[in-house]
C-alpha cells in the first residue's frame, strides 16, 4: 500500500487549465488535437532574443542582456524590464530597419517543418511575443503565418525617426499579456484547445488560459521554466514526432 501511494505521488502533473490535474500523456494528447498552437518567438521560434540583438546593434548589448535574463527568469515585471531596456537602447527607426536587413532573425532548426505540418493539419498557428512587431512580422512571413496572427509590441518613433517609446496599450507589453491574447483568441475564434509553446516565464504563465504549455529549451534552458513544465522539449523534432502518432 505504501509503495502504491509513493508511486501515485511521483506521477508528474500540471495544474493547467483551470487548476485541473493534467498529466504528461494528456498534455501530449492536447497538443495532437489542438485547435491552435501559439509560439513565443525570441529564443523559441528564432535562435536569438530580438531585443538583445537590437541592443548589440546599438552598442549597449551587455547591459540589456542582463536585464533580459532577469525578465525571462520572472524576477521583475515584464513591462518594467521592457521600459528599462528600451530607455537604454533608444533605437531609431533607421537602426531597426538596418538590423532586420543586415542581421535577419535566424529561425530555430525544425520550426519551419513544424509550422508547415500544423498548417497541413488545419491547426491555426499564432506568434505571441514580448518582442517587436517589426521583427516578428519578418519571422511570420518566412513561416507563412498570416500577419493578423501576430501579437507583439509596437515601437513608436517621432516624425524624424527617433525613438519615442512603445505602445503600452498592447497586451504583450504586460506581465500576463500572453494569457490575455490567448483568452481573446478563444473568444474570437471559438477555440476549445489552445497550446502555448515557449522558453520563458511569460509563456509558462499563459497556462491557463492555454489548455497546455510545452516548455522549449532548444536555444536556452531557463531552470525555473524547465522545472515547472510538464512537457519540456529541446528540439522541434520531438513535437513533429508526436504529431506523427495521429
Amino acid at each position: 500500500m505504501l509503495k502504491l501511494k509513493l508511486k501515485l505521488l511521483q506521477v508528474p502533473y500540471q495544474r493547467c487549465p483551470h487548476h485541473t490535474m493534467t498529466t504528461l500523456s494528456q498534455t501530449k494528447e492536447l497538443f495532437r488535437r489542438a485547435d491552435a498552437v501559439c509560439f513565443d518567438v525570441d529564443s523559441t521560434v528564432i535562435k536569438e532574443e530580438g531585443i538583445d540583438e537590437l541592443a548589440k546593434f546599438c552598442g549597449v548589448g551587455d547591459a540589456v542582456t542582463e536585464m533580459t535574463r532577469k525578465a525571462m527568469g520572472g524576477s521583475v515585471t515584464f513591462k518594467t524590464a521592457l521600459t528599462d531596456r528600451l530607455s537604454i537602447i533608444r533605437c531609431s527607426r533607421e537602426q531597426v530597419n538596418k538590423l532586420i536587413t543586415d542581421h535577419p532573425p535566424q529561425l530555430t532548426p525544425g520550426i519551419r517543418e513544424l509550422v508547415d505540418r500544423l498548417h497541413q493539419r488545419n491547426i491555426k498557428v499564432f506568434l505571441i511575443s514580448g518582442g517587436f512587431r517589426c521583427i516578428v512580422e519578418h519571422v511570420a512571413t518566412q513561416l507563412n503565418i498570416p500577419l493578423h496572427h501576430v501579437f507583439a509590441n509596437r515601437l513608436k518613433f517621432y516624425f524624424n525617426g527617433e525613438y519615442a517609446g512603445f505602445d503600452e496599450s498592447q497586451p504583450t507589453a504586460e506581465s500576463g499579456g500572453k494569457g490575455k491574447v490567448i483568452s481573446m483568441l478563444k473568444e474570437q475564434y471559438g477555440f476549445k484547445t489552445v497550446v502555448m509553446i515557449g522558453d520563458g516565464a511569460t509563456d509558462l504563465e499563459a497556462c491557463p488560459p492555454a489548455s497546455a504549455f510545452i516548455g522549449f529549451g532548444g536555444n536556452v534552458i531557463r531552470p525555473q521554466v524547465k522545472e515547472m513544465s510538464l512537457w519540456y522539449v529541446t528540439s522541434f523534432g520531438e513535437l513533429l514526432k508526436e504529431l506523427e502518432k495521429i
